[in-house]
Formats: C-alpha cells, sequence, structure tokens
C-alpha cells in the first residue's frame, strides 16, 4: 500500500510541473543588449568559493514556518500573471515587506554548500513540498516587482535565490523533492522571460551559459521507478535544460542587435560574437526564422511528450 501511495504522489507531482509547462507561444519585445564583457558579473547560481558550510535544510525549514499566515496566495498568483508594469505596485510592496525575514532566510540557504534534508513520510512531504512552492511563487513576485523598478541586480539576486533552492531540492536522494526542484527552475526561467525585456536590463547570457546541465540530475533518483515514471521524469530533465539553452539563445541574438543596427540576425550561424548554444536534446541549432524587425525562436517538443513542453518565442524589437 506504502509503495502505491508514494508512486501517486510522484504521478500528481509530475503532472503539476507538466500542467504548468504546457505548448506557449511567448512574445517578447527585446531591446538590443550591451557587450556580454561587462556583464561577467552576474551569476544566477552562487560560486563554489563563496558559499558557506551551514547546512541549508533548517533555514529553508525556518523560512516555511516564518510565512505569514495572512498571505492572500490566490491574489498573488494573479498578480503573477501579468506584465510587471501592470502590478499593483503600493499593494505588492506592501506584502514584500512582510515577507523581507522569509526571503532573508531563503537567501542565506541558497547560499550553502550542504543541504541535508531530513527523511519525511510522503504525506508529510507532500505538504511541505507544497509550501516550498509558496515560496517560489513570493520569490518570483519579488523577481517581478524589481524588474518593473529596473533594480535589475536585485532582481538578479532574487532570481539566483530561486535558482539555488531548485538546486538544494534536486540534491535529495529522493525523488519528490527533486522534481519539485525542476518546477522551481523552470518557473525561474519565466521570469527570465520578463527580465530580457527591460530597456536597459544587462544580459544575462554569460549567466545562463555558467549553470550546469543539466540543471538538476535525477537520474539515481528515478533508477528504481517503473519505466513510465523514469521516461517522464528524463523528459522534465531535458525540457529545463532547453528552456535554459533557449534564453541563451536569446541572449547571444539581443547582444547581436546591439552590434547590427538594431537588427535581427538572418540565421543563427551568421552571431559570431559568442556562441549559441544548440538544442541540448537534439544537438542541432533551434528553429530560428527572421524578417529582420520580427523573428521566431522555436524549441521543438521532446520525443514523448507530445508537444506539451514546446515553446513557440515570437521576437520584436522595441
Amino acid at each position: 500500500m506504502r509503495y502505491y501511495m508514494k508512486q501517486y504522489i510522484i504521478c500528481l507531482i509530475i503532472l503539476m510541473v507538466i500542467v504548468s509547462a504546457e505548448a506557449r507561444t511567448v512574445e517578447l519585445t527585446l531591446h538590443p543588449a550591451k557587450s556580454a564583457k561587462s556583464e561577467n558579473r552576474y551569476q544566477l547560481l552562487v560560486k563554489a568559493n563563496e558559499k558557506s558550510d551551514t547546512d541549508a535544510a533548517p533555514l529553508y525549514e525556518k523560512a516555511v514556518q516564518s510565512l505569514p499566515d495572512n498571505l492572500k496566495m490566490d491574489e498573488i498568483n494573479q498578480w503573477l500573471k501579468i506584465p510587471p508594469d501592470k502590478l499593483p505596485k503600493k499593494q505588492v510592496q506592501s506584502v514584500l515587506e512582510q515577507l523581507k525575514p522569509v526571503f532573508k532566510l531563503v537567501e542565506q540557504a541558497a547560499k550553502c554548500k550542504q543541504c541535508y534534508w531530513p527523511y519525511l513520510d510522503d504525506d508529510t512531504l507532500s505538504q511541505t513540498l507544497a509550501e516550498y512552492r509558496k515560496l517560489l511563487f513570493l520569490l518570483a513576485l519579488q523577481v517581478r516587482f524589481q524588474v518593473a523598478h529596473d533594480s535589475y541586480d536585485d532582481a538578479i539576486s532574487a532570481m539566483q535565490t530561486g535558482f539555488g533552492m531548485a538546486r538544494h531540492l534536486g540534491e535529495d536522494p529522493g525523488l519528490l523533492r527533486g522534481l519539485v526542484g525542476i518546477g522551481m527552475a523552470a518557473y525561474m526561467c519565466r521570469q527570465i522571460e520578463q527580465f530580457v525585456q527591460r530597456p536597459d536590463a544587462p544580459t544575462l547570457y554569460q549567466a545562463l551559459r555558467d549553470l550546469p546541465q543539466p540543471f538538476i540530475d535525477l537520474t539515481k533518483q528515478a533508477e528504481w521507478e517503473e519505466p513510465d515514471i523514469k521516461e517522464k521524469v528524463y523528459l522534465l530533465m531535458d525540457r529545463l535544460d532547453r528552456h535554459v539553452a533557449a534564453l541563451q539563445c536569446i541572449e547571444a541574438i539581443r547582444l547581436y542587435t546591439g552590434l547590427h543596427e538594431n537588427k535581427f540576425p538572418g540565421h543563427l550561424s551568421v552571431i559570431t560574437d559568442v556562441r549559441v548554444p544548440v538544442d541540448p536534446v537534439t544537438k542541432k541549432p533551434f528553429s530560428y526564422e527572421s524578417t529582420g524587425l520580427e523573428a521566431i525562436l522555436e524549441v521543438e517538443g521532446a520525443e514523448g511528450s507530445e508537444g506539451r513542453d514546446a515553446i513557440r518565442y515570437e521576437l520584436k524589437l522595441k
């Protein structure tokens, strides 16, 4: 009975991650980016030599326990569906001010070298992971608020915290936390889609290139699962890595437009100032076409996903 309960929870979490990643058409209005060399200081994960020796797990747990009881998550989820410029800024600021102690704990945790997650039974773990998803949405709100105010360093810092928490979840020997970690990292990637549309946003090309690949490796955790579960886990891992590579490709395109009279490249192959990433699954260039003022970049769905993870980026220049 316990085995089937675990399989049921795993299936629910996989479904949760997949449903949140339906095939998407994303319209991005881009501004030419400055040289990548001046932006090498930005990182989306804390460097190993800058991490502390503290155990992250108690800090995350304290952060979860510190979440205010009066948060209106339905309202917050609606805010996350609108562009940063349309946020009700006074209301959002009031919520974020209340969350400062929580954010400080999560930021400290994300900067730890190790995270020794405690053992929890499956029911307790699924309930706890729901609280971690809440933390993720609050971090995403913080990113969007900072983006709306052109506070790029603060927005990158918040994204770094989100990616760091996702990586820690992916390091757990069990599968459940790792699956939620993949979902968290994918949601942070969606915040980058907002970030790159700002007029003076620094390029994240190098920061995206420095991310590990696979970003979260659940191969060992999935080893003893049923074949259908294992296949879905691999699809989720690949989908995340494709998303990261596509965003890096968009940043390479932004850099090109900054050097070539604010025009999109006719082909990805003409971008020579930086390396253009290929699809990490097929090892082939992403599908791309351009008219000069508009362009389309497509991430095809992985084999077996029935196109659920496909992304079509419709790019325009401002």
